[in-house]
């Protein structure tokens, strides 16, 4: 005979609370380190010192990189806050403290500061480090949550982490203390951002791919130059309209741009105002009666993701913009179209 056999009553009678008192011992596991990292990071503020003001103060000032090291789980936060010093304007390299030991010492030069993290301040991997950074004058940042620990002894300046309570039921594991690290490290880039006035360009430039980067790229990275434009002049016959509307690089668009005698951009001529002027002697017309006066444009500085924007919202839609100077005159500078944006990944 196939199948399982059936649980008796009594046994599904039993597993039910087995399985509810399991269940909220994982809420509350959850809700204790919750809880306990809440705590630690309302005690932050108070250990904020003229400290910090300094170290930033001191990572400011360094020419070369920062070297961020720890041990353990110290270590993973470091690889951490260097990743986000390097992404947000301060070069950051992580070295671990045993390889530091067997070599990586050489990748540290008197231009570069360093920045050391230890719960305890007693981590005795990083000894050699720290002795190496104090015999060739490199700047050391300690933080570790023992202000008489023989890490912030040694260092030039000292953050000291709060008091904390690890969340584990025996008090041991990492997690409370590295959240705080790990926070403490945000506050130095975020200041050093701030202090350096760090622009959203120079975030775009150091993060090219992926969302980030999309979500930064200008109108101006992707749009075709001035050269290549479709423009024609107000008393353009309507056979050279045409031939600038499909030839070239542009055909695909199916526009061109009417400018003034001063150059700006006085209207554009499309597909559709070609079906609305087909039965009234097109070809003996010229640009000015076909246009459509004051097309919408863009702005080259604008984010690519707004010109998508206000293509998808036009009424009727509009598959491609002219870029003009902000001005009077409306002069023309480049032409986007939404396979541009597309194939930039914006969507």
């Amino acid at each position: 005979m196939s199948g399982s056999l059936p649980i008796p009553d009594d046994r599904r009678t039993a597993e039910r609370p087995a399985a509810k008192a399991a269940a909220d011992g994982d809420l509350a596991a959850a809700q204790r380190v919750i809880a306990y990292a809440r705590d630690a990071l309302e005690q932050m503020p108070a250990v904020l010192d003229g400290q910090f003001s300094r170290a930033v103060d001191m990572l400011l000032a360094v020419k070369g990189r920062v070297i961020v090291t720890g041990m353990g789980k110290s270590g993973h936060v470091g690889r951490k806050i260097a990743a986000t010093l390097s992404s947000t304007g301060t070069p950051a390299q992580f070295v671990h403290p045993g390889e530091a030991s067997h070599g990586d010492l050489g990748m540290l030069t008197r231009d570069d500061a360093v920045m050391a993290l230890s719960n305890s301040g007693e981590t005795a991997e990083l000894s050699d480090l720290v002795t190496y950074a104090k015999r060739f004058d490199i700047p050391l940042l300690g933080i570790a949550g023992n202000p008489n620990s023989t890490l912030l002894q040694a260092a030039n300046v000292a953050l000291l982490l709060p008091p904390l309570r690890e969340a584990c039921a025996i008090g041991m594991a990492p997690t409370t203390s590295t959240t705080a690290m790990l926070v403490l490290g945000d506050a130095l880039a975020v200041a050093l951002m701030e202090r350096k006035a760090f622009s959203a360009d120079q975030y775009r430039d150091l993060h090219p791919a992926g969302a980030l980067g999309r979500a930064l790229v200008r109108v101006s990275d992707l749009m075709h130059k001035a050269e290549e434009l479709p423009l024609v002049a107000m008393d353009a016959a309507m056979k050279d309209v045409l031939l600038a509307m499909t030839s070239g690089r542009f055909g695909f668009a199916g526009v061109a741009g009417v400018v003034d005698t001063d150059g700006g951009l006085a209207g554009i001529i499309t597909d559709g105002d070609l079906r609305r002027h087909m039965e009234r002697n097109l070809l003996d017309r010229v640009a000015k009666d076909v246009m459509t006066k004051n097309p919408k444009t863009v702005a080259p500085n604008v984010l690519a993701a707004e010109a998508l924007a206000l293509m998808n919202n036009s009424s009727p839609r509009v598959t491609s913009l002219f870029v003009v100077e902000p001005g009077a005159k409306r002069l023309p500078v480049g032409f986007i179209g939404i396979h541009d944006l597309l194939r930039a990944g914006l969507r």
